[in-house]
């Protein structure tokens, strides 16, 4: 029994850390690719994308954990049943039962860890991710250029090219910007352009030498001024405040926001958000027991029809996790019955799937 159990355990971890490492691999490929193509764009800044990537596999985690465990259960049964293994276990007096407990062996620290992962380091990611996209809007408009790109700002209203400085000490070569006011169209050019910080605290955006052209549309006026050294005083949004402001508003995000402020609000939209938080270490443990008779297949029969029933059975369980949780959100359900609903189904139908394989068939009676 004990070489059974080690055997088990062993095997699972095996398939677990392989599942594990090609699911997180191909989510950050798939993330990183996104946030590049957001840095790309103007829509984050490119010093921010590695760490961005590493908050948002922290949120992923749970997700990924789940479905590494179940897959792990499922292909260890299988692959038992497959070659033959399972005949020598039954034959010296095991059962299919007997898998739930190296099964849950392993299972249960890996519910432990979805648990702190959801209830406590998503949150924080989710908010550190908030805070990185509030800096960056908040940040200046000549800090969101980047050199070779056309950046679009305010909604449009201002449009920004820069190319790469020429010389040391300039942040940006030379720049030409649209800017669109209530009044006028004005397009300002210039060799080059540097932020400045003045002791007292405010700083400047510095364009010079250069024009600036302003048009009013639908009427013949227009000015132009040319200059060598224009200052534009810029709102400093780096200090301390402005800085706590942002993390509150990130706060503010339902994602972001701690386990324990979901539970003192009490809101529909926080339970939500809690029944979500409070379900995946419940998945993880069903979804380890329902792999157990799921891979229990006939090996005389092609393998493909067993894996998709399973994968269809995983993905109708989260499926209707989150449709449970929408149904909180919109008051349709009640946080009390809603938590534990979905998962006690699904506990059930396990029970069902292990008392389908375990039962004993009565052999038919010869006809007469």
């Amino acid at each position: 029994m004990s070489l059974f159990k080690r055997s088990v355990f062993s095997e699972i971890t095996s398939h677990a850390g392989i599942v594990f490492s090609t699911l997180l691999v191909v989510w950050l490929s798939v993330l990183l690719v996104r946030l590049l193509g957001e840095a790309a764009n103007g829509d984050i800044g490119a010093n921010v994308v590695l760490g961005l990537a590493a908050f948002s596999s922290i949120t992923a985690l749970p997700v990924i954990l789940s479905v590494a465990l179940f897959v792990a259960v499922l292909t260890t049964v299988t692959r038992n049943y497959r070659e033959s293994e399972m005949v020598v276990w039954f034959a010296s007096g095991l059962s299919l039962a007997q898998w739930v407990r190296p099964v849950m062996r392993f299972a249960l620290p890996v519910a432990a860890l979805v648990a702190v992962l959801s209830l406590s380091a998503s949150p924080w990611a989710y908010s550190q991710i908030a805070e990185y996209r509030q800096r960056f809007e908040q940040r200046s408009d000549l800090s969101k250029v980047t050199a070779g790109q056309f950046i679009e700002t305010e909604d449009g209203a201002r449009v920004f090219f820069a190319e790469p400085p020429a010389r040391d000490g300039d942040e940006l070569g030379r720049v030409i910007a649209r800017v669109i006011e209530p009044e006028w169209l004005s397009i300002v050019t210039a060799d080059n352009a540097s932020i400045r910080s003045e002791p007292n605290g405010d700083r400047f955006l510095v364009l010079g030498p250069g024009h600036r052209y302003d048009l009013k549309p639908g009427t013949p006026e227009l000015r132009l001024l040319d200059f060598d050294r224009y200052g534009v005083r810029i709102e400093s949004r780096g200090d301390a405040g402005s800085l706590e402001a942002a993390r509150q508003a990130a706060l503010q995000q339902i994602k972001a926001r701690p386990t324990a402020s979901l539970l003192a609000s009490g809101d529909t939209e926080s339970l939500s958000q809690l029944m979500w938080r409070l379900a995946l270490p419940l998945a993880v443990l069903n979804l380890a027991l329902i792999a157990i008779p799921l891979g229990a297949v006939n090996p005389r029969l092609g393998r493909s029809g067993d894996l998709l029933i399973a994968g269809l059975v995983a993905l109708l369980y989260m499926n209707l996790i989150n449709l449970s949780r929408g149904w909180i959100a919109h008051g349709q359900l009640s946080f009390g019955l809603g938590v534990w609903l979905v998962h006690a189904l699904f506990f059930v139908l396990a029970i069902g799937l292990f008392w389908h394989r375990l039962r004993i068939r009565r052999p038919r009676k010869a006809a007469a």
